[in-house]
């Protein structure tokens, strides 16, 4: 039985779906700038779900949408268009942007051994869905026009904040009236805005000339793709007050029901304690940390070992931790590739019940990894180095990977001491020998003696 936790519920729920495929929507990327690690550990978390259920027996059938258009600065309805603000910006089109980052985007995936979602909808190529969408919610009495958009009526959709649990009279109290005056509520969020004349992103509708909200999406594609209720939507834990709660305000409107039965949300990634952002400069992609000679992997090993629905505080003492263990990890298991030993099948079937039991309660990744390390004491056979493949399919860490020595930088004093100290054993010399040896260990290094010459360790 796979359990999940359900951000609509707050509790694990036992999962239930719909149908003989799993049906899920996952947010995907606005594609304006590079995705920094804290996106693609939320991607990581995506990934992670769709290997759990499949490792359970489960078909599934994704979506992930591409924002290329709609998302403005804020969250809520101010700024430019993200889109429009890079264009400008780079001095590109918006099509060159777009394709850009979400070229960028797809190698960051493949990198991090993420499997794409079965259809990958980017929202330029569906208006005519969005547009759609939005008539039909004015139609229905929930959505109205000023002089900038069509926004929707939130007093018309008493459950709205049931996802984030926010209070909305706290929220209009709060809110800034003089963002927009012509709002019933501050909360009203826009449908469609109106575009200016010279607005770079614009389309036709039936009231002039304009470009769809960011959250309209969402709903349009998940309804074209999966119907009007599916199984699981997941996102960021930074969706949950806004982007999410837009979203099922304006779907359970147009349906007249729930239309998502588990709501996922991965939590955020820290760096150093503290906020990631830009303005601070500690937003790295995979190719900073690549640069710094950390592996994809590395990044996803270490993503793997903190449970989704934790705050993960990354730092790069960590990434060092990380690196070694993941090193370590591929050496175990090369150990099993050509073992002699012959685990039972009684033993092989404990191991392979825990880690089930793990990522079926709410997708324990890191349960599962002490599994796994566990498992990589036994004697070495062949049949353990197979059943590490198997959970692998899980943990998509490219466990099949042969171990390779790390290179390192040997410093010209150390590399001078180790030659003296060849010389040294050739004329057998074994004090010289010894007292090199001491002094290049004083410079934190060893000496590993070989049949043609020496290795240099770090120690």
């Amino acid at each position: 039985m796979v359990k999940l936790y359900n951000t609509l519920s707050r509790k694990k729920e036992e999962f239930v779906p719909l149908g003989k495929t799993v049906t899920m929507y996952s947010c995907g990327p606005t594609v304006y700038n590079y995705a920094h690690i804290g996106n693609m550990r939320a991607y990581i978390f995506m990934d992670s779900v769709r290997r759990a259920l499949k490792y359970n027996g489960y078909k599934i059938k994704g979506v992930m949408n591409i924002t290329d258009v709609g998302h403005l600065l804020s969250d809520g309805d101010e700024g430019e268009d993200k889109m429009a603000k890079a264009s400008r910006e780079q001095q590109k089109s918006v099509y060159e942007i777009a394709e850009m980052y979400t070229k960028a985007f797809m190698d960051d995936l493949n990198k991090l051994n993420i499997g794409k979602p079965e259809i990958i909808a980017k929202a330029t190529e569906h208006i005519d869905d969005m547009l759609n969408y939005v008539v039909k919610l004015v139609d229905l009495g929930y959505g109205y026009e000023t002089s900038d958009g069509i926004y929707f009526d939130i007093a018309k959709f008493p459950t709205y904040g049931k996802l984030s649990g926010l209070n909305l009279d706290n929220q209009i109290a709060g809110a800034r009236v003089d963002v927009n005056d012509e709002k019933r509520h501050p909360a009203d969020f826009a449908l469609w805005k109106k575009a200016p004349k010279e607005h770079i992103m614009q389309w036709p509708s039936p009231w002039g000339m304009g470009y769809p909200g960011w959250h309209i999406e969402c709903s349009a594609m998940s309804k074209k793709y999966l119907g009007d209720r599916f199984d699981i939507h997941t996102g960021g834990v930074d969706h949950i007050p806004v982007h999410h709660e837009n979203e099922i305000a304006q779907s359970e409107a147009l349906e007249g029901h729930q239309t998502v039965n588990y709501w996922m949300h991965g939590e955020f990634m820290q760096v150093d304690g503290g906020k990631m952002s830009k303005s601070l400069g500690n937003t790295y992609t995979v190719a900073d940390l690549e640069a710094k000679g950390y592996s994809p992997m590395v990044f996803r090993y270490f993503c793997l070992n903190t449970h989704y629905r934790k705050t993960l505080n990354f730092t790069f003492a960590a990434m060092d931790a990380a690196k070694t263990a993941y090193t370590r990890l591929l050496s175990a298991i090369n150990e099993h590739r050509n073992g002699k030993a012959e685990t039972p099948k009684e033993t092989l079937a404990k191991y392979e019940k825990d880690f089930t039991d793990a990522i079926s309660d709410d997708i324990n990744i890191p349960l599962a990894l002490g599994v796994l390390w566990n498992m990589l004491k036994e004697p070495a056979s062949k049949q353990i180095y197979e059943l590490v493949q198997k959970f692998d399919t899980v943990f998509g860490l490219r466990l099949d990977t042969l171990p390779q020595e790390e290179k390192i930088e040997v410093p010209d004093e150390v590399a001078e001491l180790a030659d003296k100290r060849l010389e040294a054993r050739k004329n057998k010399d074994w004090a010289l020998s010894d007292a090199l040896r001491d002094q290049i260990a004083a410079l934190g290094y060893t000496v590993v003696d070989k049949k043609d010459g020496y290795d240099i360790k770090k120690n």
